[in-house]
């Protein structure tokens, strides 16, 4: 195709879509254990969940380098595209996007559009998909660029975690920190506003953080066609039962993938966190509060 998208590892999506549509995916790296690999390849999930379960593991992440952009960007023009659309995760949360804009600077920034999210996993997926999609169809790398903005600005990404320790420990946590101060033992639905992660509401018991996940996401969709997406880590039966009630109760539901966090945003969240990505029609005109 004449444009190419391309993402990072965090964009967790489907990999028989991913495929299916010819994006290119460039990994984070997680440290674990005094060794440093890539995320999906090196690291799995599983391996991050049973270190921060084990006391005193400390588990890390990192951005791509400049120069793995830099290789996959001449790879996909090697390959045959005239411009490479690099779709990424919110620069609030992970260096990841500025690394990109220094390989388009170096590549090209005529050649290289690179698109903040403003979201994570597929609140930047859902991005993803619909940018390969119109590049398929034949868009220009303008349009494609437009279509990425445009979707992430549809999508609202809603979760909840066991504990607030891990993103309060690694910086992801942003204002909630201040709003929640020391009552981490609270159990919050959190959301990501203008790609920080902040809280939607505070409750006392995880399973009424989980009934009001569902709620805010029921009454979100409305009866609007909307595309979900599930992800946990380590919590496959929260997950499933999630998907379940999410089945019956959202009556526009057009597709709805579910995946297990990787790495790089599961060292941050934790073992048992859960959360739900939504995502409109081109039709149904922006999400409430924007990206997120």
């Amino acid at each position: 195709m004449p444009v190419a998208v391309l993402t990072d590892s965090a964009a967790y999506l489907p990999r028989e879509l991913a495929d299916e549509l010819g994006i290119r995916v460039v990994s984070l790296y997680v440290v674990l254990a005094g060794r440093s690999g890539r995320e999906g390849e090196d690291v799995s999930s599983e391996d991050v969940a049973r270190a921060l379960m084990t006391r005193g593991q400390r588990v890390s992440t990192s951005r791509p380098t400049p120069g793995d952009f830099v290789a996959a960007y001449r790879a996909a023009l090697d390959a045959g595209a005239d411009r490479v659309v690099s779709v990424h995760l919110s620069a609030e949360l992970s260096g990841t996007w500025d690394a990109a804009r220094v390989a388009a600077s170096q590549v090209g920034e005529h050649v290289v559009s690179v698109v903040d999210s403003r979201s994570a996993a597929m609140g930047t997926g859902f991005a993803v998909l619909e940018a390969a999609r119109a590049a398929a169809a034949g868009a220009d790398g303008d349009t494609v660029a437009r279509v990425a903005r445009e979707t992430a600005a549809r999508t609202r990404t809603l979760f909840v975690v066991d504990t607030l320790e891990h993103l309060r420990r690694g910086g992801r946590i942003g204002s909630a920190a201040a709003v929640l101060g020391s009552a981490l033992a609270v159990k919050p639905v959190l959301h990501v506003v203008d790609g920080r992660v902040v809280p939607l509401e505070k409750v006392r018991t995880s399973a009424r953080a989980m009934a009001r996940l569902v709620q805010h996401v029921v009454e979100h969709a409305g009866e609007r066609e909307v595309s979900l997406a599930v992800h946990h880590l380590a919590a496959a039966e929260r997950a499933d039962r999630l998907v379940t009630e999410l089945r019956a109760r959202v009556p526009g539901l057009r597709d709805l993938h579910v995946s297990e966090l990787g790495a790089a945003i599961g060292a941050h969240v934790g073992p048992g966190a859960v959360g739900v990505v939504l995502c409109t029609g081109a039709d149904d005109g922006d999400a409430d509060e924007g990206a997120g």
